[in-house]
């Protein structure tokens, strides 16, 4: 009978190694020794007989031959982890804690809503609400870190349920030069100030979503930090409009017009990452939550506006 020259321990520190960009990095993720996590990766290399990293200054780099095990060994790690998630839900019927990865513009009032319908049925689950955008929530989703998760264009390969659709506003300060201007023909304008972005939560942000030309760009991590900034009279943002109603009512912050991109809106979706292994708590959260949405349907429009 053939004896694995390897464990699962060695490739969840070799992924860890490439994923946290180092061995220290990876150490204090996971809680180890340096030394510890240098020794089960040069173990593994041994057992193989193939190098997988190679160190070049204070980072660790793949080579060919461990990229290609390391991607296989992706599935063997995520499998085993599904399987033992199946077993545990078996044994407990009833999971004692849900995770719930909230796209950071989803109105937490209706999440509350969700939550506080559940809470009597809950049989003590706890709850834990994790602020993402767009990376990083699909990140969560893809490396099976939630039980579900609202988020906007979910990863490939995942079916979404609509929830709703949100429309973005491109607000201002009344005392800001763009204020004064009325209608915008371009965003030429636009690209000669200062614009506040919402930062990605994601650990290996890919790829620039929505309009970005501008110059000068700070990034916060909310919309919160955006708003207090903005009240300051400083620089321009997209904002969903359910955050800046009150603002903008009372007048301190007006809505720039644009020709052909005043409003932009976006739709969020309900994923269950683990649809398989899915447990009844989070099977009545889902339930609810959706029920929240029963009445309300929209358009699938463009995505928000981040930095990456």
């Amino acid at each position: 009978m053939h004896r694995p020259k390897s464990t699962l321990e060695q490739w969840r520190i070799l992924q860890a190694v490439v994923d946290y960009g180092g061995y220290a990095q990876a150490a204090e993720q996971l809680n180890k020794s340096q030394s510890s996590l240098n020794h089960a990766v040069a173990k593994l290399q041994y057992q193989l007989g193939i190098q997988l990293l190679e160190v070049r200054g204070r980072k660790a780099y793949l080579t060919e031959q461990g990229e290609v095990l390391l991607r296989r060994s992706r599935h063997l790690t995520q499998t085993v982890t599904e399987l033992e998630q199946l077993a545990s839900n078996l044994e407990q019927g009833w999971e004692p804690s849900l995770v719930i990865a909230r796209e950071l513009v989803y109105p937490m009032e209706l999440l509350t809503d969700a939550l506080a319908a559940f809470l009597p049925e809950s049989r003590g689950t706890r709850i834990t609400v994790v602020d993402t955008v767009i990376n990083g929530t699909n990140e969560l989703i893809v490396n099976n870190q939630v039980d579900l998760a609202i988020c906007g264009v979910p990863p490939k390969g995942y079916i979404a349920e609509p929830l709703c659709d949100l429309e973005f506003h491109l607000v201002c300060h009344p005392d800001h030069p763009l204020a004064s201007l009325g209608e915008l023909e371009d965003d030429r304008e636009l690209a000669q100030h200062l614009q506040i972005v919402i930062k990605d939560t994601g650990l290996n942000p890919s790829q620039e979503i929505g309009w970005l030309k501008a110059e000068q760009r700070w990034t916060v991590s909310n919309f919160h930090e955006a708003k207090v900034i903005l009240a300051k009279g400083i620089g321009f943002c997209w904002v969903p409009q359910h955050l800046i109603q009150k603002e903008v009512a009372a007048g301190e912050l007006v809505r720039l017009k644009m020709k052909g991109a005043s409003t932009r809106r976006i739709v969020l979706t309900l994923v269950v990452p683990q649809r398989d292994n899915q447990g009844p708590a989070s099977k009545l959260l889902e339930s609810l939550i959706l029920a929240k949405h029963a009445d309300t349907s929209g358009d699938l429009m463009p995505y928000m506006l981040v930095e990456l």
